[in-house]
């Protein structure tokens, strides 16, 4: 008598798991609920956004002004490689100054997400000072400039958005897997 009683060994190998299936279902399953928890994440953080005329309070999440580009620059991508989710605004092509004077860009969505100084160009223009048009320097050309440093206040709508969605990822996670 044989140690498979009396099976032959591929009759045996069948009964047992397929490791590489499971394997790649396992994996399937993961970055669907990575991109199911991203696209949450990444609704919760676009709606905690209001429009607004009014700036918003310290601690508050950013009001959304005019064109609403931080709003509507807010992204997820999965990373199936790594797997891993991230989500998050992307650089504004807005250009504001550093320490130094020298322009820089995508400073705003952290500055608002943590506090901080930014620097602003501006120009006198019709009796007063007012942010310059950074797209055309004929514009502001022969008007007095200066460069006017802003301490912003952090305005955090990522970290409480993947917080307050995080509380759902183990209901979520536990949908993702069929019967």
């Amino acid at each position: 008598m044989s140690a498979f009683g009396g099976k032959k060994l591929f009759e045996v190998k069948s009964m047992f798991v397929d490791r590489p299936a499971v394997a790649n279902a396992m994996d399937r399953t993961k970055l669907k609920f990575l991109a199911k928890a991203g696209a949450f994440v990444r609704t919760r953080a676009r709606s905690s956004i209001r429009s607004s005329k009014k700036v918003s309070e310290p601690g508050k999440p950013p009001r959304a002004h005019g064109e609403k580009l931080l709003k509507k620059n807010i992204f997820f991508a999965v990373d199936k490689a790594l797997k891993t989710t991230l989500v998050g605004p992307i650089f504004l092509n807005q250009v504001n100054r550093d320490r130094d004077g020298q322009p820089t860009r995508g400073t705003v969505p952290s500055v608002l997400e943590y506090g901080g100084t930014i620097k602003i160009l501006e120009v006198f223009k019709f009796g007063r000072w007012q942010r310059a048009d950074q797209r055309s320097k004929r514009r502001n050309e022969g008007l007095p400039t200066r460069l006017r440093t802003v301490q912003i206040a952090a305005r955090p709508f990522m970290n409480p958005a993947l917080e307050i969605e995080s509380k759902n990822f183990p209901a979520m996670l536990a949908g993702t897997f069929k019967k």
